[in-house]
């Protein structure tokens, strides 16, 4: 009988704790006091962060819907949660929220971005596909053979125990990465034989350049998301719709542009002379006249003093810019012979950095538009003021002549922060 009653008395309590989860819509409401209990006790949650006055987020929220109750319906042990980022402040910021709406999925407590689509349909079959297998097990070699060439771009993994700290790596890449790839896994000895691998190895195999890539370093989640993002695209990329998203969320920052006309007669003979480069930088700089665009530095540009497109004018530049010895290259108007000639200065892309960065000095720049009536009133209290601060240099910028990448008014000195007004 006291069995009975501690037993009924632990249910009781469970239950009362699973109450303070609401639903709406089949969808759980989780806070910053249940989001952890929910996360723990389903194997799959996904939990999309959002605000009410978010536009996209109300063309969601019946999308969202619907997904959370065709899952529901089909037994599929998948649930589909929301947050309001605009109360659960701190919830958001823990979950690294950057927009809305932002959706993450937790797969056993393990977190990867949302990379399906708005619809209904594309959430759901999203989600299945995350709760399957990571990797298809490959048990002969017809099927690896197959598996393979059925692939533009497959990664297979060799390990004689499926459990081992390797394979479990691999297969947390596999999740992190199946939106786009696809992986399989193999612990046949014929298998290993066929491919001339051993125990512990990666094989990336591909229907271009090189055909397949071994990953040789230690197995990490990062080293093998990095050889896998790098060796999956071709060493020179056809920038397109289709291939924007691959190229510019990748973990290669740095991108070679080449812009080449398909029609002019030579596309193919340019292509094979950037190939040799692209393969000797290919883990630094992605190579898909010639620019390299930094994404990391605001977008910086830079530009090669030989415009012929050669092998070795390719590598020379692209070896200067690893080296640190490019200058960036700005859209600038031609400076003015006069620019230093009245208390307030004339700036252009030209002389910006060399004048407004003096670490000796304070710089006050105010950027303006020649047509813009609050610029004309501020004109003469500008040069004005000039005369009553301490600033040794006041400065002018026209900003909408030609592009400027860092548009910022501030004053530097040293330990001083640059400030936006």
């Amino acid at each position: 009988m006291k069995f009975f009653a501690l037993t009924f008395a632990v249910i009781c309590c469970f239950a009362s704790t699973l109450a303070k989860i609401e639903i709406e819509d089949s969808v759980l409401v989780l806070t910053k006091d249940n989001i952890a209990e929910a996360i723990e006790q389903n194997d799959y949650v996904l939990v999309e962060f959002y605000a009410p006055w978010c536009g996209h987020c109300k063309a969601l929220a019946p999308e969202y819907a619907k997904a959370a109750k065709k899952l529901e319906e089909g037994g599929f042990p998948v649930k589909l949660a929301k947050v309001d980022a605009t109360v659960e402040t701190e919830l958001a910021e823990k979950h690294g929220v950057r927009g809305y709406p932002t959706l993450k999925f937790y797969r056993k407590g393990s977190a990867i971005d949302y990379g399906g689509g708005r619809q209904a349909d594309d959430i759901v079959n999203w989600v299945i596909k995350k709760t399957g297998p990571a990797a298809k097990v490959l048990t002969t070699v017809e099927e690896a053979k197959s598996f393979i060439e059925a692939q533009n771009v497959a990664i297979v993994g060799f390990f004689k125990d499926a459990e081992s700290d390797g394979a479990k790596v691999f297969l947390e890449v596999g999740n992190a990465l199946n939106d786009n790839h696809v992986f399989g896994i193999s612990s046949n000895d014929e298998v290993f034989n066929e491919y001339g691998t051993s125990d512990g190895k990666v094989i990336l195999f591909k229907k271009f350049d090189e055909g397949r890539n071994e990953f040789n370093d230690e197995l990490d989640v990062k080293k093998l998301q990095k050889f896998i993002s790098v060796h999956a695209l071709p060493l020179v990329v056809d920038f397109n719709h289709d291939t924007a998203q691959k190229i510019f969320s990748g973990d290669i920052k740095s991108h070679l542009l080449v812009f080449l006309s398909k029609e002019a007669g030579h596309f193919e003979e340019y292509v094979e002379k950037i190939k040799e480069p692209a393969k000797k930088f290919r883990e630094e700089v992605d190579a898909p006249a010639m620019r390299i665009i930094e994404l990391e530095q605001d977008m910086a540009k830079y530009k090669p003093e030989n415009p012929e497109l050669s092998s070795e004018n390719v590598l020379e530049f692209v070896t200067a810019f690893t080296e640190g010895k490019l200058k960036r290259h700005l859209f600038t108007q031609d400076l003015p012979e006069d620019w230093d000639k009245n208390p307030v200065k004339v700036l252009v892309g030209a002389n910006f950095h060399e004048v407004a960065y003096d670490k000796k000095k304070n710089v006050l720049v105010e950027f303006y538009a020649p047509w813009c009536g609050h610029c004309q009133k501020l004109a003469p209290i500008y040069e004005a003021v000039r005369f009553f601060y301490l600033f040794p240099i006041f400065a002018i910028l026209e900003t909408f002549k030609k592009y400027i990448y860092n548009v910022y008014i501030f004053s530097l000195e040293k330990n001083t922060k640059t400030v936006k007004i």
